[in-house]
């Protein structure tokens, strides 16, 4: 039964109308079958699940189209990579028109490849789990940019969201909403494992299985930080080349995205290297064994979910809105600024420290920074690094706002704004 409201639901409709195929992209298990039986109920589905009508398709994979007309879904599209030539060939040969065929899988990147083949006849969008606005069902679908208009819209639809630690630890899959007496240790244990059997199974060696649960733990346990492959690597006990395949798989697979650094000629001393975040932080929280709500608010990891949770929270108010984001977000770390420190025997000298800003939207020739803060007393002090951008003279430093748990909103300088959670 289809229960709740996805925000992306328009936008796909719209996108159906006007384009030959459609794809959707997304882990398993957020809700992409749901939402296309849903929304395309008149079209034809199949699965490349099956590993037997998998074996029948390759043997002649237009006659294979050509029994099952159009509209056409085709759910983990991405495990027959050979469709996605045979789907071009039949638009070109028959010149099919708007709304031929839908396309959902949980490895990205394999269906992105395909999504290549067909450059110019498909368009792509992503489903990630609930957000807040869906969970609690927020009539408002716009990417979140703290400009003046943005905020002035996002205020007239407003809603409390109460305990976000019960959400954080939860986690945010559809299943987990719809069924609310489903077990939570019993859900993320049955997700793991149709995860290593169905997505990792064909790509890791089966002897390793049980040392990728080990990899997949030790990186929700750095969820929020800076990826360091050896570090990786020296706990789980392999080499640095092979964490980096399996950090490419989970990417694939929508278990993890990585953050990039904003850098440029200007900021010289930036760190390189990208963040990690699990999509999920309900299933962060299962792998590293903070199994109740209590236990994760009061851990060692508090912070860094806070951060991951909200972090997902922004990227789905771009993807639900149908707006592309790797290329307008980034975090920011390096020691482009020095602090100045006074001795005791009144020498000055200065000390290079390192400086971060979590999260920078790039809108044209605008970067809003934001800080993101699991605090109800916010200070202008939790914005000191923001004006490194400043450096930046090819771009125009716009509103910097400061994400915390104060209850309203709060101008705290003329370009610096604190926001509650909810408006995101």
């Amino acid at each position: 039964m289809y229960t709740i409201k996805r925000h992306i639901l328009p936008i796909l409709e719209r996108r159906f109308k006007n384009n030959i195929a459609i794809s959707l992209s997304g882990a398993r298990q957020v809700g992409k079958s749901a939402l296309c039986d849903h929304l395309f109920s008149g079209a034809k589905k199949i699965s490349f699940d099956n590993k037997l009508l998998r074996m029948t398709v390759l043997e002649d994979e237009i006659g294979f189209l050509n029994k099952q007309g159009t509209p056409l879904f085709i759910d983990e599209a991405q495990k027959v990579p050979s469709i996605f030539e045979a789907i071009k060939e039949k638009i070109e040969n028959e010149k099919l028109g708007y709304g031929s065929f839908i396309l959902s899988g949980s490895q990205k990147l394999k269906l992105h490849q395909g999504e290549e083949t067909l450059a110019g006849r498909v368009s792509t969008n992503e489903l990630s789990g609930l957000s807040l606005r869906e969970i609690f069902d927020v009539d408002f679908n716009k990417h979140f940019v703290p400009t003046d208009e943005y905020i002035s819209l996002r205020e007239k639809k407003l809603k409390k969201y109460g305990d976000l630690w019960e959400i954080i630890h939860r986690g945010q899959y559809p299943e987990l909403y719809e069924n609310k007496e489903k077990e939570w240790e019993d859900f993320y244990s049955s997700y793991i494992n149709t995860y290593l059997e169905r997505d990792v199974a064909d790509l890791v060696n089966t002897n390793n299985i049980l040392t990728f649960t080990k990899f997949m733990t030790s990186v929700a346990a750095r969820t929020g930080n800076i990826l360091v492959y050896s570090n990786i690597a020296s706990e789980v006990g392999v080499d640095e080349k092979t964490i980096s395949k399996w950090i490419n798989i989970l990417v694939r697979s929508n278990i993890i995205y990585l953050l990039q650094p904003y850098c440029n000629s200007h900021l010289s001393r930036a760190i390189k290297s990208p963040k990690v975040y699990f999509r999920d932080t309900g299933l962060a929280c299962y792998l590293t064994r903070w199994l109740t709500k209590e236990t994760a608010q009061n851990g060692n990891m508090a912070g860094n979910l806070f951060e991951t949770f909200v972090i997902n929270e922004l990227i789905k108010s771009f993807s639900n809105a149908g707006e592309k984001y790797n290329f307008s977000i980034f975090f920011y770390r390096g020691k482009d600024k020095k602090k100045k420190r006074i001795k005791t025997d009144g020498v000055v000298i200065t000390e290079e420290i390192e400086g971060e800003i979590d999260f920078i939207i790039q809108e044209g020739e605008n970067l809003y920074p934001i800080e993101i803060k699991e605090t109800e007393s916010p200070n202008v002090s939790m914005a000191s690094e923001f004006d490194v951008l400043d450096k930046d003279i090819d771009k125009h430093r716009a509103t910097g706002v400061i994400l915390c748990m104060y209850p309203e909103k709060l101008y705290l300088r003329d370009n610096l704004v604190c926001l509650p959670i909810e408006y995101i």
